[in-house]
This record gives structure tokens, C-alpha cells and sequence, in this order.
């Protein structure tokens, strides 16, 4: 897709001022990954760095009283349950859940959204039953509701997924959302940031046509942690969120489950934690969070998060947002100077209060992997190729993402070495 937006080709176009969003150059040294580093990160899409916080609490974890949680009676480990349910509880309100028993720790937002096809789909949904979802999405919001089709086929239930389009802003198409749900459709599944395009989702409009059994489904990997996130002002029913993405450490996610759909769950993973009761003829579900929780959990993601979520805090959300929504507009500026670029789908064809640290783009002449290579040899570090969407169907680009501790002065510089590969190669 060609931006035919004004300025596009004058490389004369004034740089906007550096907006009052950005917060100072300190906030890059508490993360030390970047304190000395000379390469300049604009991959925090795929993974953001972590502060001496997060890292301090993951080394404190495995350097002094470590245990188990949930399992014994000595201090330690009451300590350490306690202090998981303080974070759960802290987690609910910083997702805006009414009730911390609607917080399941996951081993990412991958495992969470597969729980939402294991938990619920396997035995909620019957032959005939329609699950509405975007092909444009991230892998982990389509494969597994195809592999649930499969397996629901292989024991004789036939479900139908429905795919719908995107704008031109990179964001679901409500008006064929709401012409594609029908009398069989039991799930709606969206992204809120998209990763690829940076453009949001919101299904407040949608959610009146639709009657209340259809269950609305999030995915807030990217929104979490860039954005102020409101599961009930979203009208959710599941919502996932990845904690890397988040300051915190992988392997950690965070599902919310409405509590109107806990009767309708099923453990995906049961172990020796996980709240069920065992009857003469299998077992009967127990409570939430428990029932979707079993075996050891990652005790140090866990705590990683309730730190990250501190350090989230003590920036403000609406501030961090604010200053990626700048970044974008800034970006946007210096890559519509450049010739033969081309933006995909996403905030250069939006209005200004779009754009939340997410850019992708292809220049004619080059592969998007050797632009990336080439861009990482001057030090600029970008996410390239398919980015984890299926057949390609986002496209082969360069994406560029920012974050709190990404700076005016690394979105400039980018934009002059994009601007000067692109005269070389003409």
C-alpha cells in the first residue's frame, strides 16, 4: 500500500518539536540493556528490555528464600504466597478486572489464548457453532482456534471459522464483523494493538448488536504495557496479555476470564494445584483462578510482573501512551520524506490520535530482511519479515516499535539512515 499522504515526497518537511510527552533521558538508564549500549532498540513489539527493578527481583528470587508456592507452611513459602496473590490482585486492577479470581498466570499470551480453546471451546462449543477471527491476526489468535476445529472434527462436532477484514488503518472492519455474525456465532477474537499495523480494536459498538452469548475475546499482547487497558470498559470475556512485552520477564502471560464464563470452563491442565474434585466417574471443576492453573507455576516471571506493573505505574499509562502516540507522528514525519516507501496498513492513513509506537513500511529496491540487516549493521535494531502472521498475509516489511525509554533523537536518526539507504539504492 503506496501513502499518497501530503509530504510524502519533500524532503524539506520540517521535523515536528520534540513533544512534552517524552519523559528524560534518566528513564533510559534504569533500563541497563540500553544504559551503555550504542545500537539503538526499536523492537519493543516483539519484547521490551526490563529495568534494574524487574531484574533485581528475578536475581532476589533465586538468591534468598527460595521456594515453592501453595505448598508449604514454613515462612518462606507462605511469604511467597502471599506475596503471588498480591500480585494477582494488583493485576486485576491494572487490567481493570472487577474480581482477582479473573487472573490466570499462563506461560505466555500464546498458552493463554490455547487455554481459551482448551478450557472453553472443547466442551462449550457444538456442531454448527461459528468463530469469528482476522487472518491478518498474530499466529496465537488463529492456530489455535484451527487446531480446536481439527480436534472438534476428529470427535464428530463441525465448528466454522469466519474470517473478516481489516480497514485500511490496520484495524477489524466492524461493518463486516457485524454482516458476518449470525445465529451460530459463539466467539468474537480480536487484537487490540495489532503488532504489525499499530492500529486498535475496540468492539463497544459491535457488542449491542451482538446477543450475550457470544463471548468477546482480546488479545492485548502489544496494548498491555503501551496503553491504558480496561477489560471491563472493553466488555471482554477472555483477554490475554504477554508479560515481556510488559518490562517483565518471557514465559509469563496473564488470561482474564470474565467470571459470567467460569461456569462454562474446564481445566486445560490439571495438576497438582488445580482446583478440581475427584468423583467416582472423573472429577467436577473446582474455583477460579485454580481451575485453569496447575503444576509449579513460574514463580519468578510472576514476581517480575508485580514489578513491572510498579514501574508501569510510576510512569502513569496514560503518559507512556501518550509518548509513543508522539514517537509514531514523529516517525511518520521523517519516513514520509523518504522516496519509495511504502507504509502498510496503520496510523499513516489515520487521523492524529491514532498511531501507538507500532510502524511498518517497505522500500522499493530492497528486501525487507536486507533492510533490516543493513539497518543493524548502522546499529538500528527493527523487526523484519512476516512477523509471525500466517502466509504472510501482513506482509513482508519493516517494523519499527517504540517505548517509554525510546527518544526523539533515536526516531531522527532512523529516519535520516532509512532516508540515505534509500538514496543509495536509487
Amino acid at each position: 500500500m503506496r501513502s499518497s499522504l501530503p509530504g510524502r515526497d519533500h524532503p524539506a518537511q520540517a521535523r515536528p518539536a520534540s513533544p512534552e510527552s517524552l519523559l528524560p533521558p534518566q528513564v533510559r538508564e534504569s533500563f541497563p540493556a540500553l544504559a551503555e549500549a550504542r545500537e539503538v532498540y526499536l523492537d519493543s513489539a516483539a519484547t521490551t528490555q526490563k529495568p534494574h527493578a524487574v531484574i533485581e527481583t528475578v536475581r532476589k528470587y533465586h538468591a534468598s528464600a527460595t521456594a515453592n508456592a501453595a505448598r508449604g507452611t514454613y515462612p518462606w513459602a507462605t511469604a511467597l504466597t502471599q506475596r503471588i496473590a498480591a500480585i494477582r490482585a494488583h493485576t486485576a486492577r491494572f487490567v481493570g478486572a472487577a474480581h482477582p479470581d479473573e487472573i490466570v498466570f499462563t506461560g505466555g499470551a500464546t498458552a493463554a489464548l490455547n487455554a481459551v480453546a482448551l478450557s472453553w471451546g472443547l466442551t462449550a462449543l457444538r456442531d454448527g457453532d461459528e468463530i469469528l477471527y482476522s487472518p491478518r491476526d498474530h499466529a496465537a489468535n488463529i492456530h489455535p482456534w484451527y487446531l480446536l476445529r481439527d480436534t472438534l472434527a476428529r470427535f464428530g462436532r463441525r465448528i466454522e471459522l469466519v474470517p473478516y477484514r481489516v480497514t485500511a488503518t490496520g484495524a477489524a472492519d466492524l461493518a463486516d464483523i457485524a454482516a458476518k455474525a449470525g445465529p451460530r456465532t459463539r466467539l468474537l477474537t480480536v487484537t487490540h494493538l495489532h503488532h504489525v499495523f499499530g492500529s486498535t480494536t475496540v468492539l463497544d459498538g459491535i457488542r449491542a448488536l451482538l446477543p450475550e452469548r457470544v463471548l468477546l475475546c482480546y488479545d492485548c499482547s502489544q496494548s498491555g504495557g503501551h496503553l491504558p487497558v480496561d477489560v471491563t470498559a472493553l466488555a471482554a470475556d477472555f483477554a490475554v496479555f504477554a508479560a515481556h512485552k510488559m518490562f517483565a520477564a518471557p514465559g509469563t502471560g496473564i488470561l482474564y476470564c470474565h467470571r459470567r464464563v467460569h461456569p462454562e470452563l474446564r481445566p486445560f491442565l490439571p495438576g497438582g494445584t488445580t482446583d478440581v474434585r475427584l468423583t467416582a466417574t472423573g472429577f467436577e471443576s473446582g474455583r477460579m483462578p485454580g481451575l485453569l492453573e496447575g503444576g509449579t507455576p513460574n514463580i519468578p516471571g510472576i514476581l517480575a510482573l508485580g514489578t513491572a506493573l510498579e514501574v508501569l505505574e510510576s510512569y502513569g499509562m496514560a503518559a507512556i501512551a501518550a509518548h509513543n502516540t508522539a514517537l509514531t507522528h514523529r516517525l511518520l514525519t521523517g519516513l514520509r520524506t523518504v522516496r519509495g516507501l511504502d507504509f502498510l496498513p496503520g496510523p499513516a492513513y489515520g487521523g492524529h490520535d491514532t498511531g501507538h509506537g507500532i510502524v511498518s513500511f517497505t522500500l522499493d529496491g530492497i528486501s525487507a530482511a536486507d533492510l533490516g540487516f543493513v539497518l543493524a549493521e548502522y546499529g538500528f535494531l527493527v523487526r523484519t519479515g512476516a512477523q509471525c502472521v500466517p502466509g504472510g498475509a501482513a506482509g513482508d516489511a519493516v517494523r519499527v516499535s517504540t517505548q517509554i525509554y525510546t527518544g526523539p533523537d533515536h526516531i531522527d536518526r532512523f529516519t535520516d539512515r532509512v532516508r540515505a539507504l534509500a538514496e543509495e539504492i536509487s
